[in-house]
């Protein structure tokens, strides 16, 4: 199992985490991770982190699709590899309809179809054969009627094959990641339930396929207070991070067997009753999100990470080298 990092959105009041992916490299760890929604974007807190180290992989967790063109997505890519030496692992997703209608001002229709138009573009461009053109119905290159021409990326990218993971969390989206793109990048794993839930969504794979699962960790004696921590991050998900009538992270919650504690949750989050939101939350599932408590028993419940498919684990909270390095010695032994 590979390690990584994963620095979730930057944020504002100088959040520069140099330090711990400085201190993740010299641990060892595979890769560094960033992220967006409506705030910071994920391209330039990662090339800030690429222009700083040498080794580290450089991953995007995920790029909004509806934020920039297919184009410009592959641009920004190959500019980012070249610059870090072929670091970068791209991670895309079509994100929900509430940001990409609400921030973007895009159409969140056919997500699947749109996630495989705008992939074979990005791979167009990297692989420079002829002028990228595309017949779909979502990106149309060159734009019909118009005066444009179909053109080749000026620069050659340092590599024609930049890795592309899938942020997805439905079972269609996930057998589209499998098919189409080197990784996944799922955002709740309960490492128990995963062949359960995606077991024949994942079955195309290729060899190699890398399922890269974020995971929050907390190193603590108070699992109490851990697990409190986890709840409260469900509940913004669970309760607010999409609309009452679409909200792929309460669909998600409940395939894993919690749908009618997700339905409740998001009733009370959204009546702004978000204390009893939390309280809502079960610690079953907290607990089987993520890694809390004592070393010792973070160590017995990694057993269930490294006997499910996950092939990397890309941990959430540690940021001093200290528990990074306990991680990292719980994780790879």
């Amino acid at each position: 199992m590979k390690l990584g990092l994963n620095l979730g959105y930057w944020q504002r009041n100088a959040d520069d985490a140099t330090d711990s992916v400085l201190a993740a490299e010299r641990l060892g760890y595979d890769s560094v991770w960033t992220a967006e929604a409506y705030g910071s974007d994920v391209f330039t807190p990662l090339a800030w982190y690429g222009a700083r180290t040498s080794r580290i992989k450089l991953g995007t967790s995920i790029a909004q699709m509806s934020a920039r063109p297919p184009v410009t997505t592959a641009m920004t890519a190959m500019t980012l590899d070249h610059l870090t030496g072929g670091r970068l692992l791209l991670g895309v997703g079509a994100s929900g309809p509430q940001v990409v209608e609400g921030w973007y001002g895009q159409p969140f229709a056919k997500p699947l179809a749109r996630t495989r138009e705008y992939v074979e573009i990005m791979r167009k461009v990297w692989r420079r054969e002829e002028p990228v053109t595309n017949d779909g119905p979502h990106h149309p290159l060159p734009l019909p009627g118009g005066l444009g021409k179909p053109l080749k990326l000026i620069t050659h990218p340092l590599r024609p094959e930049i890795p592309v993971y899938l942020g997805a969390e439905g079972p269609k989206n996930v057998a589209l990641a499998a098919e189409l793109a080197q990784g996944w990048l799922p955002l709740f794993a309960f490492p128990s339930k995963i062949e359960e839930m995606y077991g024949e969504a994942l079955a195309p794979r290729s060899p190699g396929f890398d399922i890269a699962a974020m995971v929050m960790v907390v190193i603590s004696d108070d699992v109490r207070a851990a697990l409190d921590g986890v709840k409260m991050m469900l509940t913004l998900y669970i309760g607010g991070m999409g609309a009452k009538q679409r909200n792929f992270h309460a669909d998600i919650i409940g395939r894993m067997g919690y749908a009618e504690a997700a339905e409740h949750i998001q009733s009370l989050y959204l009546a702004g009753r978000r204390d009893e939101a939390f309280r809502a939350i079960p610690d079953e599932l907290a607990d089987g999100i993520s890694l809390v408590g004592p070393a010792g028993r973070i160590k017995e419940r990694l057993e269930l990470w490294h006997k499910s498919p996950v092939t990397s684990l890309l941990v959430m909270g540690p940021r001093d080298e200290p528990t990074l390095r306990t991680v990292r010695d719980l994780v790879l032994g």
